[in-house]
């Protein structure tokens, strides 16, 4: 069963996931939502312009069928007298072909976003192929498109045929009306029925937006394996990555190893923890942990210091606090000062009577540790 689960694309995709579809032009699209607003916008260019829109198309064709002897006995006047009738014509319909245009190519963001992938324009040959043509035919896009075309053919019909019938009355009404008033009756009839026609729809394109969705979303899940390969592939491979991070802990503790041979004194918790510590007298303001560890490491550090002779105290609260409150490289915190300078005293003291001169100090005992930095402490309360 968990190989199963593995396989089975029962995930949501990852954010990378979408992003590579995005790449690659898969984003969801909605044909009836694009209808719709075309609609919409040619509805409401009618609204709009439509009443000037009808004046000049009716002065243009009363201009093209206005009988003229010149236009008959001169071929080239006439050609470009229709010429012209056409120009104004083309000129009269551009701002509705135009807000349609527009329509057509922005629509389409409204619901995926823009997406210019040139892996989308690419020829498919496998498209192609007979047994994928047949496997799309009775997939179940094909089956939700016949079911959106069927029930846009029914509510069409069926607003369409209730306006109609409705309207009756008024458009026999139109026979014995003036022409110009005929047209402009027949005008606010057509945006009144594209109207109810755009109501009606709205069911439909909500259906088939939620459909786009969800299609879209099933067609990027994720299986679980993938998921997991996708993330080594980004993140990298747990296994490699603990493996670098060993490597790289080895070579800080030879780095620091390499450090111990200029420390002036080693600290030690002679169970747990030892430090490296170095004072330049000129160079820093106050002592630099050079080399800090617990357990083996620090059983290495005191090895290592014992090969270059470098003397070793034990003071467990104070190598607990360096510990706990400094890292390598940094000087000691302020509130050790006291505290570390009783060590470099005897340290200096044992470099002089080794030397010949004075006599051998005394270890320096009940070194002055704020309680607040000795975490023994914190673990007993």
């Amino acid at each position: 069963m968990s190989e199963e689960s593995d396989v089975e694309k029962t995930e949501d995709p990852t954010p990378h996931r979408r992003q590579k579809a995005r790449e690659e032009g898969q984003i969801p699209r909605s044909k009836e939502l694009t209808s719709l607003l075309m609609l919409l916008v040619g509805w409401l260019l009618l609204i709009a312009g439509g009443e000037n829109m009808a004046e000049r198309l009716m002065m243009l064709l009363h201009d093209g069928l206005t009988f003229d002897n010149l236009l008959a006995r001169d071929v080239t006047f006439s050609t470009i007298r229709a010429g012209e009738l056409l120009s104004m014509a083309m000129v009269t319909v551009l701002p509705m072909l135009g807000g349609l245009f527009l329509t057509a190519l922005v629509s389409p963001a409204c619901l995926g976003g823009l997406s210019l992938s040139g892996k989308s324009l690419k020829v498919d040959l496998t498209r192609l192929n007979p047994l994928s043509g047949i496997k799309r035919m009775i997939s179940m896009q094909m089956v939700s498109e016949l079911f959106k075309s069927l029930l846009k053919v029914v509510l069409v019909g069926a607003a369409s045929t209730f306006y109609l019938f409705s309207s009756k009355a008024h458009m026999i009404q139109l026979i014995y009306e003036p022409l110009p008033d005929a047209i402009k009756d027949s005008g606010a009839m057509i945006s009144r029925c594209m109207l109810i026609v755009i109501l009606t729809l709205l069911p439909l394109v909500g259906y088939d937006v939620f459909y786009q969705l969800m299609s879209h979303l099933k067609k990027l899940r994720m299986s679980r394996q993938e998921i997991r390969d996708e993330h080594k592939q980004h993140e990298g491979d747990p296994h490699v990555k603990g493996r670098i991070r060993q490597l790289q802990r080895a070579a800080a503790q030879q780095r620091m190893m390499a450090d111990i041979p200029r420390a002036d004194v080693i600290v030690n918790n002679p169970t747990h923890y030892s430090i490296a510590l170095s004072y330049q007298e000129g160079g820093n303001r106050a002592p630099v942990m050079l080399a800090k560890g617990a357990g083996d490491i620090a059983l290495r550090i005191r090895e290592e210091a014992a090969k270059h002779r470098i003397p070793m105290l034990e003071a467990p609260p104070l190598a607990r606090a360096l510990y706990r409150h400094c890292e390598i490289g940094q000087e000691i915190p302020t509130a050790l000062y006291a505290a570390v300078a009783e060590v470099l005293a005897w340290v200096y003291g044992m470099r002089n009577w080794r030397k010949g001169k004075g006599v051998l100090p005394k270890k320096p005992q009940h070194l002055p540790v704020p309680p607040a930095l000795d975490f023994a402490q914190e673990s007993q309360e």
